[in-house]
């Protein structure tokens, strides 16, 4: 089985909102790939002006996003004074038994269908925190690129999962989320520019 691939735009946030933004984009590919009837939940954030829909009543996949969120955040690497940077992949796979040494040995193997991977920065920049008219100007201009580059990054998400369905098992299915260090080398730069949202598009 081949390995469906979508690579998702970059996210630039500031620390107080790498938990929040992440907890949406991951559990919202969560609900949306889940592989059996679940109840929804509707989701006001916090930091963003945004709602999104996640599995209900689901402790265990709450804990284990979070627990992936926290070893994201433990494994950033710095690319400037206030950056620092990493990578969240999102797997999904199923299991598949086989049988090695003349059949006497069982083997299994997850065998992954599909992943979803984000690319995050993150801006340590301290805001400007005074009431004067450039600092609420400077605030705003900062929330609303991150809001923009949430917007893109779920967009793609609806747009990616509303695709062909081919790859995606009948039968049921888990996940994995994997966190690296350093972004993968297939994408330059010139896409961090090239996937962030138009600035006349932010207030949609």
């Amino acid at each position: 089985m081949n390995c469906k691939e979508h690579i998702l735009p970059e996210l630039e946030l500031a620390t107080g909102q790498v938990r929040e933004a992440l907890q949406c984009i991951l559990h919202t590919i969560l609900f949306i790939r889940s592989p059996g009837p679940v109840t929804p939940q509707d989701i006001d954030l916090e930091g963003f002006d945004f709602t999104y829909t996640r599995i209900a009543n689901e402790m265990k996949i709450e804990k284990r996003v979070d627990d992936a969120i926290e070893s994201f955040l433990r494994s950033l690497s710095q690319i400037g004074p206030e950056l620092l940077n990493g990578c969240l992949t999102l797997s999904f796979f199923e299991r598949s038994a086989s049988r090695q040494l003349f059949g006497l040995v069982k083997h299994e193997e997850r065998v992954i269908f599909e992943q979803w991977i984000l690319r995050v920065v993150v801006n340590n920049t301290p805001r400007p925190i005074s009431n004067d008219s450039a600092a609420v100007i400077e605030r705003q201009r900062l929330q609303d690129t991150a809001e923009g580059m949430l917007r893109s990054v779920l967009q793609k998400v609806f747009e990616n999962a509303g695709g062909p369905i081919d790859h995606v098992p009948p039968c049921m299915y888990e996940f994995e989320i994997h966190c690296s260090k350093r972004m993968d080398d297939r994408e330059n730069a010139a896409t961090r520019f090239a996937n962030m949202p138009s600035l006349i598009n932010l207030g949609n």
